[in-house]
This record gives structure tokens, sequence and C-alpha cells, in this order.
């Protein structure tokens, strides 16, 4: 008969209940508790809620990050609270315990699995891109008085009632500014009140912010006392913008300087990769000085901003163009353009485009004839999406013998040729289904004579305020399905 045993973990599961029945003992012990317990028995303390035995580990804790977030996504207040009481412990020590070694506190879910792992992984943590104004040191070093400790928190601002966790520690964040910085590289705000932003910034260490996602509607006055702070983002690498307008109350001289003074805070960040930008009114004129220093830009997404035939062709002379890897153009009217700044700004981009959108900007015919032996060069594209566009028949047909020859293309998004409208009729809501299905059965026939192999879709009744189009997708068979889907943001589109 075999001898039933226990596991190594079962026992040290025993030896820690053991251990935790007497907090007093088990507080006394930590100096000496081997290193590679700590991990679990901060998970069982953390689970118990025991306070006293939380803020004693928490000031012995034995590894460079303390990962916190991927403990619990969302930590009880009170016992979080309990967490910072030991940090303000530790940080009032002038002699830390010998083990000691923590420099970062993360609340993200960074980590998957890793209190699963247990000590291995917890000893393997790093920061190599910590973003401070110090240089990174190692993670032998202790907290100095000019070694801050970091703690790391995605950040999302908002009006109305705030996450109590977030406020509590933004709060105590500003209270302990000399000795703490609190880094967010997700940085979301969703509010237009500038005194709500501007009091959680500035308890932001703001070179740490690597992404911002602003999506509020905000007055010209909003975005002046914000663009200071933008332009001390050095770090940022992806900024998403949405939905600003100029004062019509203001004359177009003070607007125009509004622009001037924005567009000049926006060309300051200098490591910038991707750019989103939504309906906003001060582009217009401004693309030089914001684009000129973006030397590392691989993604542009342009929409419903008015622009200057001049700013197009600036972005084709650009030589952030010559690495641009994604470029969407949405809603800008550049039926009145000639159509030579875009023949120019896609040569530009042709070595690395792998996503082009030009959708609902009006072109026409001969703008898109003009553009096609350019379209041709762009070798590595994988998406293009052309939706929303006027053009005819004939223009389709044209350009799908030239998109069939690109060698990565796997999806392509169209417009309605016009010949579905009546001869007399609009192009917005009269539909003639029967004009339609001859046009469909044209398309179907090339694109079978043309052995195309990209996922070829008509998109028609779109809504960009809803995101929501009708499709008419191809089917293997030569039939067409009909669906209605949401429109693809740009960073979907590449499949």
């Amino acid at each position: 008969m075999k001898m039933s045993r226990r596991t190594p973990a079962s026992l040290q599961h025993l030896a820690m209940q053991s251990l935790l029945s007497n907090q007093a003992l088990a507080i006394a012990a930590l100096e000496d508790l081997p290193v590679l317990l700590f991990p679990s028995l901060f998970e069982e303390v953390y689970a118990r809620a025991q306070t006293e035995m939380l803020k004693a580990l928490v000031q012995a804790w034995p590894f460079f990050c303390l990962p916190l977030g991927d403990l619990a996504e969302s930590p009880d207040l009170e016992t979080f609270n309990t967490v910072l009481d030991g940090l303000d412990l530790l940080l009032a020590k002038k002699e830390h315990p010998s083990r000691w070694k923590l420099q970062v506190l993360d609340l993200r879910n960074e980590h998957p699995n890793i209190w699963i792992q247990g000590y291995p992984s917890m000893a393997r943590i790093s920061y190599p891109d910590v973003l401070t104004n110090r240089p990174t040191e190692s993670s032998s070093l202790l907290i100095t008085e000019e070694q801050p400790l970091i703690i790391h928190k995605n950040l999302t601002i908002k009006d109305g009632s705030q996450n109590a966790l977030q406020a509590y520690l933004l709060q105590w964040a500003r209270e302990k500014q000399e000795r703490v910085q609190l880094c967010s590289r997700k940085l979301q705000i969703h509010s237009n009140s500038i005194y709500i932003i501007q009091k959680a910034l500035l308890a932001v260490q703001l070179d740490s912010i690597q992404e911002l996602k602003v999506n509020k509607f905000w007055h010209q006055e909003t975005m002046k006392k914000f663009a200071p702070y933008l332009s001390q983002m050095k770090n940022l690498r992806i900024l998403k913008f949405s939905r600003m307008s100029a004062n019509f109350n203001t004359s177009r001289h003070k607007n125009f300087s509004y622009s001037c003074k924005y567009a000049v805070h926006l060309g300051q960040l200098q490591h910038l990769q991707e750019l989103y930008v939504h309906k906003v009114f001060f582009l217009y004129g401004q693309l030089p000085t914001i684009l000129r220093n973006f030397t590392l830009l691989k993604t542009l997404s342009l929409s419903s901003c008015p622009l200057k035939e001049a700013d197009l062709w600036f972005l084709s002379q650009c030589p952030c163009s010559r690495q641009l890897k994604h470029l969407r153009l949405r809603s800008l009217p550049l039926d009145n353009f000639s159509p030579e700044p875009l023949r120019a700004l896609l040569e530009q981009a042709a070595g690395t485009l792998e996503t082009l959108a030009l959708e609902d900007c009006a072109i026409t015919d001969p703008q898109l004839l003009g553009m096609l032996p350019a379209l041709i060069q762009c070798s590595q594209l994988r998406v293009f999406s052309f939706y929303g566009n006027h053009i005819s028949m004939s223009a389709v047909q044209s350009l799908l013998s030239h998109t069939a020859r690109l060698p990565h293309l796997r999806r392509g998004l169209y417009p309605a040729p016009l010949e579905r409208y009546p001869p007399q009729g609009c192009r917005v809501g009269n539909f003639d289904s029967q004009r339609f299905a001859q046009v469909q059965a044209k398309l179907a026939q090339a694109l079978r004579d043309m052995g195309t192999t990209q996922k070829f879709q008509i998109c028609t009744n779109f809504s960009h305020r809803h995101k929501t189009c009708q499709f008419y997708t191809l089917g293997p068979e030569g039939n067409w399905v009909v669906t209605m889907e949401r429109l693809p943001g740009l960073s979907a589109l590449p499949l």
C-alpha cells in the first residue's frame, strides 16, 4: 500500500496558516522569512485583509516591483488604503529593511499569472522603459530622496462621480510628490472641465504618458489651458484627439491665432508614432508646424478636419510620409483640390504603406485617375478603403484593374458607382435596385476576369456617427451577401 503524502504546496500553505494565526509573531518573523515565500504570503494576507500584517509585508517587500494590479483588477478601497499606509510608513523611515528593494508599485494588469507563477517570475520583473527624469538604475538600489517610488496606473479623467480608488491615489500622490512619481502610460480624458483635468494632471508625471485619448467636446479656452501640459508629454507615442470647433463668437484672426498656438504645442511631440484627429478646426493651414518634427510617425488619421490644399502638399513632401504604414483621410472634401498632392503623397509613402483609407472625401473620376499610377506603386498595401466617393462604373473598373496587381492586397472597400442611381437622381436616398443589380453583375464579372484574391466589398448607407455601414460582399460563388456591420476603425483594418 502506497503511503499518502502532502505536496510541498500543501505543506507551505499549512505553514502560512500557522504563521498568520498570530499576527504579531508573523510580523516579527518577516525579517528571516525566505524570499520565495513572500508572494504566496502576500496573497493570503491580502485575501484576508489583515491590516497590520499587510502594512508590514509592504514595508519588507524584497522585490523590485509589487504588481498589485495583477492580484486584484479593482482592489477593495480599504485594503488599497492599507497598502498606501504601509508605503507611508516606509517612506517616513530613515533606514529601510535590509532586504527591501521595492521601486515600483504597479496597479495595472501587466503581468498575467505572475501571482500563480510566484517567486521566479516576481524576481525577474524589470522596467527598462520607466520614464522619469532620472536614468534607469539597478533594481538592487533602495529608494532614497533622489530615487522616488514609482506608481504605475492607467488613469481616466471624467466628469461626474470619480473612481474612488483613483481619487484617493491622486490625492495621496499630490501630497507625496517629493517622494513619489505617479506614472500613467495610458491616459484618457472624458471631461471638458479644465479644473478637473488640471487637478489630476498636477499629480501625474507628464513625461510618463505614452498614449493620450481626449474624447470630449472642448471649447477653445479648455484647449488653451491644456496645451502647455500637452507639450510636456515628451514621450507621447499615441495621440487621439476628438471634437473641438472654432468659436463663432471669436474673430477669424483670433481663431487663427489659437490654431497657431495649438500647432506649436503639438509640434513638440517628437516621439509621436500614431496621430488620430477627429472634428477639430485647428489643423487648417497648420500641418507644416505640427508634422515637421514627427520623424517617427507611422499612423496618421485625419477625419472631418478642414484642410488647405497646401496642407496636403506639405504632407506629400514631409519626411515622415516616407515611413507611414497606415493613412486615413475621412470626410475631408477634396473635390476642389488638384489630384497632384494626393498622387505625390502616395508616391512618397509607396514603399511602406500597408493601410490606405480615403473615405467620404468627394473624390471624383479625374482625381482618382490621376492618383492610380501612384497607387499601383504601393506594393505593401494590404487594405484599401475608398467608400463614399463619387466615381463612375468605368472608374471603379479601372481602379480594380490597378488594385488587382497589388500582391499583398487582402481587402478592398469601395463605393457604389454612380450608375446605381437614376439619371436624374441625387446620390442620397434615391437608390435604383434594378440599375444596381446590373452594376453588381458587371463588377462580379470584372473581378472573375481579373482573378483577384482580395475581399471585395461595396459600402453603402454608411453612418460615421453610429459607425455602421451596409456591406455588399462578393462571395466565392459569385453571389452578393448583404450585411449591416460596424465600420472598421483604422487599427482594425489591417488583417
